[in-house]
């Protein structure tokens, strides 16, 4: 195994050091226990507040700023933070209006974040992500997990907290955002996580994994490597079977990377899932492209599309700031 680690057991710290280095103006974080905040706290507004294992970066601390998130809590490497970093994180941010966690279908999240929910003498609200439409059931998550559209709940609720929503608007807005939303994924590679040393899961050269979860955990089958128009395809048959979109529906589509696929490759699946969308009688009016769920060094990608309305385009164009969005 070749990456750029010094120590494994100090590798979060290391990294985590380095981002609010980068970001002097934007982050600050805190360690025992550990949260990545907003510098300078907001005030008069509902905090949300997500996390995590580590290894799916800029998820979610590369999304904590102005007009999303005010703290994250990052786990280690795909292994859900602990309840006190929630809670202390709250304390942290909490500006008077309550706490909103926003948190993805995993096992370990789930529990974790549901157990600082009932200790936080804060009122509090929970937004619970579960776009994967690959698989209902898993090892890692009851029922559907939360993957790359979390990136989605997290800007549209984080603009109408920074605009003055309430603690039950900006959750009744999350779960509806969640609900308008669907995504798929396929791997080409296995990622390695450091402490390992080794692929986490064995696959061909001349295969692939259909519906991959973001820690490598299989999907809805393995197939032989095929064209991108006809990987497109059988991602997007999932997605709009599950939304079931009414012909003339504005859509964003969200096209991410797993942290090993080139970006040329990821516009060219754009460009067959926006011909895709089109010739269905839909109308792709919001995009986003780029690594922001990563499986650390997995090779591969998924289609996010979330049906949108009015307010939720001015959600989506609201104001941005953070280490990785910005508009």
């Amino acid at each position: 195994m070749k990456k750029f680690v010094n120590d494994v057991d100090t590798m979060l710290r290391e990294s985590l050091g380095g981002m609010v280095e980068a970001h002097p103006q934007l982050l600050r974080v805190e360690f025992e226990p550990t949260f990545v905040a907003r510098r300078e706290a907001a005030t008069n507004k509902v905090a949300l507040i997500s996390g995590g294992g580590s290894g799916h970066e800029p998820l979610h601390a590369g999304f904590v700023g102005r007009g999303m998130l005010d703290a994250a809590c990052p786990g280690q490497v795909f292994t859900s933070p602990t309840p006190d970093q929630m809670l202390a994180a709250a304390a942290a941010t909490d500006a008077g209006k309550g706490v909103l966690f926003i948190v993805k279908n995993y096992a370990g999240d789930g529990m974790n974040f549901q157990m600082a929910s009932e200790m936080l003498e804060i009122d509090n609200a929970t937004v619970l992500v579960n776009d994967d439409v690959a698989v209902e059931n898993s090892t890692h998550t009851t029922g559907r997990r939360g993957v790359a559209g979390t990136l989605v709940v997290e800007k549209a609720v984080g603009a109408a907290a920074e605009q003055g929503a309430t603690l039950a608007e900006c959750k009744s807005l999350g779960d509806r955002v969640n609900a308008a939303t669907a995504s798929m994924g396929v791997a080409f590679t296995s990622c390695t996580v450091p402490a390992a040393g080794r692929p986490t899961f064995d696959i061909g050269p001349d295969e692939i994994e259909i519906g991959v979860g973001i820690h490598g955990e299989p999907g809805r089958r393995r197939a032989v490597h095929m064209p991108a128009n006809e990987i497109v395809r059988l991602l997007m048959d999932a997605i709009l079977g599950d939304l079931k979109p009414k012909a003339g529906c504005e859509v964003l589509l969200h096209v991410n990377g797993f942290g090993g696929t080139p970006l040329m490759e990821l516009y060219l699946l754009h460009h067959a899932a926006s011909t895709r969308l089109k010739a269905d009688g839909l109308v792709p009016v919001r995009s986003l492209v780029g690594n922001y769920t990563t499986s650390l060094d997995m090779a591969g990608a998924s289609l996010t599309v979330t049906l949108l309305d009015d307010e939720l385009k001015a959600l989506w164009d609201a104001p941005v700031h953070t280490a990785a969005l910005r508009w």
